[in-house]
């Protein structure tokens, strides 16, 4: 019976060791697990903050769906214009006699693919509503949103697009994500989504630390 209790104490000494070293590396394999994560994310994002900015300046509005967005990229092109300075003299009806009148002057110097712009060589544009393989659940997919909103009498083209970060540390521990929707911090992503753009301000900036635009998170 001795023999049994030393062994029991033993097994639960050796848990109790356990439970305390996980308790302590836990949040810092979720720390790593989730920056590795959000990087991925964060770069999809980017990709698709690109190609809407790209879509606003050919068409004046930003793509509603993912379908349009990218068959913008594939078909649409960006017009490659100079800006020059001229003048000619033209007869003033005033003062009666020939005045000199300056312009400004655009030339079309040719037309580039909005692929070859954005992406060149890679065709990753073609899985832009879906998280990076390994960033999160395989298979999860970006929500995205364009809206028309006034601001001081002007209509002006806003866009949102948004992952729950459930989806991104869907196999991490439940109090640390929980931790990690709550967060508030400027070196944190805040809230429960990673996000860029708005539907309620004009902005297409994303709500992500400066540390994910740096380039050795590329």
């Amino acid at each position: 019976m001795k023999r049994i209790i030393q062994i029991a104490l033993w097994l639960i000494s050796i848990g109790l060791v356990y439970l305390i070293y996980d308790s302590i590396n836990a949040p810092i394999r979720f720390g790593k697990v989730k920056k590795e994560r959000y990087t991925q994310v964060i770069e999809r994002l980017k990709d698709i903050r690109d190609a809407q900015i790209a879509h606003r300046t050919v068409t004046g509005k930003f793509a509603s769906d993912f379908n349009g967005l990218i068959k913008f990229i594939d078909t649409a092109q960006f017009t490659l214009t100079e800006t020059r300075d001229s003048s000619y003299m033209e007869y003033d009806e005033n003062f009666r006699i020939d005045m000199l009148r300056e312009v400004k002057v655009i030339d079309t110097l040719g037309f580039v693919p909005v692929k070859d712009s954005l992406f060149k060589n890679s065709d990753r544009y073609k899985s832009l509503e879906t998280i990076p393989e390994g960033s999160g659940k395989p298979g999860s997919k970006f929500t995205m949103k364009s809206d028309m909103i006034d601001k001081n009498g002007f209509k002006i083209a806003v866009f949102e697009a948004r992952i729950d970060k459930n989806l991104i540390l869907h196999d991490q521990p439940d109090y640390l994500l929980q931790q990690e929707r709550e967060h508030i911090s400027v070196e944190e992503v805040n809230g429960p989504d990673i996000v860029v753009g708005s539907l309620g301000e004009v902005s297409t900036n994303g709500n992500w630390p400066t540390i994910y635009d740096t380039p050795q998170n590329n």
